[in-house]
């Protein structure tokens, strides 16, 4: 009778001890979610953007980490000099050419998500970084790109078009926006959060027309680069 008691104690007490280890690898389970979530959350875009996807979406997966962010302009003006950054025409031009940067932001400051940061986006092409030599002809695996609509002087745009076709634009359209400089400063300063690896300086956040002097001009000279990188 004494053993029969003494084994259901035993019992009782083991399952006790067996209900509280349940209950703290429970516990463990669901912080170790509740950091996973957390991390989660931190590697994605924080700021108010379009999204809107490129259809063409079996650009290869970014296996190296980013190092860089490339700046461009973009417009239609070879085809609609008079209006030369609606939305839907520009994307139509990745479309066609089969590139496409990772963001653009429009004269009104709105920023446009078109490709996931974890893919090696087709924004940069052939060329080189004096500083970073293994990243020739390679820098789309080290880097997000980012287009701007803007056009830049008459002597940037020669590859694309004729003098005359050029002063069919009106002025307005020429340069950058203030819209633009405040979009491209929280769109980095998110960039930056997400990617420990870049930084706020020339060595990091290029111009096309640095990597490829040869083939590209954009920013271009009428871009203000201390508007984010601050006067140096």
């Amino acid at each position: 009778m004494k053993k029969r008691v003494l084994l259901r104690k035993l019992v009782f007490f083991l399952l006790l001890i067996l209900s509280g280890c349940s209950e703290g690898l429970q516990e463990e389970a669901v912080a170790s979610a509740e950091v996973k979530e957390q991390k989660i959350v931190q590697t994605q875009i924080q700021i108010p953007v379009t999204k809107d996807f490129m259809p063409n979406m079996n650009f290869v997966p970014k296996s190296n980490i980013p190092t860089h962010v490339v700046l461009h302009f973009i417009s239609n003006a070879g085809v609609n000099p008079e209006n030369p950054y609606i939305y839907e025409d520009i994307r139509k031009v990745f479309i066609d050419y089969d590139v496409s940067p990772h963001y653009m932001i429009d004269r009104e400051g709105e920023i446009y998500f078109l490709l996931p940061e974890s893919r090696a986006a087709r924004h940069a092409g052939k060329g080189e970084l004096t500083k970073y030599t293994d990243y020739n002809n390679q820098l789309n695996r080290y880097s997000i790109g980012v287009e701007l609509m803007a056009i830049g002087t008459q002597s940037e745009m020669q590859q694309m078009m004729s003098p005359e076709h050029y002063k069919k634009i009106p002025l307005k359209h020429i340069g950058y926006t203030e819209a633009q400089y405040k979009a491209l400063n929280l769109l980095i300063d998110d960039i930056l959060a997400r990617n420990k690896e870049i930084k706020r300086d020339k060595n990091h956040i290029v111009g096309h027309d640095e990597y490829a002097p040869e083939r590209k001009t954009d920013p271009g000279s009428l871009f203000d680069w201390s508007r984010i990188l601050g006067e140096k």
